[in-house]
C-alpha cells in the first residue's frame, strides 16, 4: 500500500519508513507542512501518518484541508501533546487514529495495518480468494495449504489484488500503490510482477486476469 509519513524529526521519519517499508508498503516522507499538502494534493495515497508539529503548515491545517477538498484518506495523527483537548480537536477535524510520542513502532504498524485494513473493507488481516490465503499481519501466503515464495514486491501486488477480488486494477494505480514517489519504474515492472505470481500460482484455481485496457483482477474459478 502507498502511504505518507509527514515527520520533521529525521531520526523518527527515517525510523517509521524503514519499519513500514519492511511490511511491503511503498512510503514517502516529508518533514515539511507544505509540502506535504502540495503533494496531498496531486498524489493519491492509502494512508497518511501525519505529525501534528511541524515547519510551514501544522498537521491540524493539512488534514483540515485535506478533509474539505473531500479527501478520505484514512490519517493517523502523531503528537507530543497528549491532553485531551488536543486529542479531541484532532478526532473533530477527521483524524482517523492517534497516537501519542514517545510511542512503541509495534503499536504504530498495528495501528497503520488496522487502518488499512478498515480502509479496504476486511475485519482481519487474512484475505482469502479461493484456496489462496494471504496474511497481511505475518506477511506469509499459502496456495491450497502450501506456502509461496514471494519477495516483498510480489506480496505487496498479490495483497492489493487480493484485498478486492473481482476488481480491475488499472496498472498505473498499482503503479502508484507498489512504489513511493520519484521510485516508479515504467508500466512495465508491473507487467514483470504479474507474470512471476502467475507462475506461481500455475495448476491452481487462482488466477490474474488481463481484462485488456483497464487492467489485473484475482479471482478463483
Amino acid at each position: 500500500m502507498r502511504i505518507l509519513v509527514v515527520e520533521d524529526d529525521a531520526e523518527i521519519g527515517a525510523a517509521i519508513r524503514s519499519r513500514l517499508t519492511r511490511l511491503g508498503h511503498a512510503v514517502d516522507l516529508e518533514a515539511d507542512g507544505a509540502s506535504a499538502n502540495a503533494l496531498l494534493a496531486i498524489e493519491r495515497f492509502d494512508l497518511v501518518v501525519l505529525d501534528v508539529m511541524l515547519p510551514s503548515m501544522d498537521g491540524f491545517a493539512i488534514l483540515r484541508r485535506v478533509r474539505a477538498a473531500g479527501g478520505a484518506t484514512p490519517v493517523l495523527l502523531l503528537t507530543a501533546r497528549s491532553t485531551i483537548d488536543d486529542r479531541v480537536s484532532g478526532l473533530g477535524l477527521g483524524a482517523d487514529d492517534y497516537l501519542v510520542k514517545p510511542f512503541d513502532y509495534r503499536e504504530l504498524e498495528a495501528r497503520v495495518q488496522a487502518l488499512l485494513r478498515r480502509g479496504s473493507g476486511h475485519a482481519n488481516d487474512v484475505l482469502t480468494v479461493g484456496s489462496l490465503v494471504v496474511d497481511r499481519s505475518s506477511r506469509l501466503a499459502e496456495l491450497e495449504g502450501k506456502p509461496l515464495s514471494l519477495s516483498r514486491q510480489e506480496f505487496a501486488l498479490l495483497e492489493i489484488l487480493a484485498s478486492r477480488p473481482q476488481r480491475i486494477f488499472p496498472k498505473e494505480e498499482l503503479l502508484s500503490q507498489l512504489f513511493s514517489f520519484g521510485n516508479e519504474p515504467s508500466t512495465n515492472a508491473v507487467e514483470q510482477y504479474v507474470t512471476r505470481l502467475r507462475k506461481k500460482l500455475l495448476g491452481s484455481a487462482v488466477e490474474i486476469r488481463t481484462v485488456r485496457g483497464m487492467g489485473y483482477q484475482i479471482a478463483s474459478a
